[in-house]
């Protein structure tokens, strides 16, 4: 008989690494489970009720931004609006919340980059989440475009960018594997051609060395998924606790089983009893 597997723990994002297919770990708690072995099995998710802070370790009745108690949410720079809305950044002002974190976080290089989760799309990251970020996001491709000198510059590469490529992954469709093929590096010189005023304007206001186009090479990636769902049902640990079904694969922070998909990442924090059941 197959090891059974019964433990009990915080969750957290699903550490990843890029090897073919993506290899996942489930943390629960202290423990790190193999989670692509376990594609074809039967596994359960039992939630206790209990939310406890990814940063101060309080209890909370809700998480926000996936993991905070409200104080945490309201006082650390991760969770400030500018993380989703970079060109927002307020560090050169000296209104960052946390100035230390902003300089190990946002004053670094990041990365501009095109993936193809659910069609081409626009993103960013710092440099040092290539290709942690792609993988997260369920891109079967990416390509980095720029490297620009902190989160800042990259925002607003981005909102140029935005003018002619979308920035957001439809979900379900990265889900059901409807992906379409894309040739990215055409792609990036298209996008690049569109955007050249624009990138012209930003280098006359934060320097040349600020900001600059690299060629490197695409990377591909595939995932540990056995049966693609023709329809996509969410489980809702807040609205039902114990979720149960045959694992049939694993995108993004995506567990995919017969009954429904859960992600993983938007449930941090909360305390659940993690089984495998044959």
């Amino acid at each position: 008989m197959s090891e059974l597997i019964d433990v009990t723990g915080r969750l957290r994002k699903m550490p990843a690494s890029a090897e073919a297919p993506v290899s996942y770990q489930l943390a629960v708690g202290d423990a790190r489970i193999n989670v692509n072995e376990l594609v074809g099995r039967r596994v359960r998710l039992d939630f206790d009720g209990v939310i406890r802070c990814i940063h101060c370790d309080r209890t909370t009745k809700k998480s926000f931004n996936q993991g905070y108690c409200y104080p945490c949410f309201r006082k650390l720079a991760a969770c400030d609006s500018c993380i989703m809305s970079p060109e927002k950044c307020h560090f050169h002002l000296g209104t960052c919340r946390e100035p230390e974190w902003g300089e190990r976080n946002c004053m670094v290089e990041h990365v501009v980059y095109l993936a193809n989760s659910s069609g081409l799309k626009v993103g960013i990251t710092r440099g040092t989440q290539v290709p942690t970020r792609w993988i997260d996001q369920g891109a079967v491709d990416a390509i980095p475009m720029l490297r620009v000198s902190t989160r800042y510059l990259a925002g607003l590469a981005e909102v140029a960018c935005k003018q002619h490529v979308a920035d957001r992954t439809n979900w379900r469709a990265m889900l059901k594997g409807e992906v379409p093929e894309l040739d990215l590096e055409a792609e990036r010189e298209r996008i690049l051609g569109l955007i050249g005023d624009d990138l012209a304007q930003l280098r006359q206001e934060h320097g040349e060395d600020s900001l600059r186009v690299v060629e490197e090479s695409p990377q591909a990636l595939s995932y540990p998924v056995e049966v693609w769902p023709s329809k996509v049902k969410t489980h809702n640990l807040d609205k039902t606790p114990d979720v149960e079904g045959l694992l049939e694969g694993i995108k993004g922070q995506y567990l995919i089983l017969d009954t429904g998909v859960i992600n993983i990442r938007k449930f941090t924090g909360y305390e659940v009893r993690f089984r495998v059941l044959d």
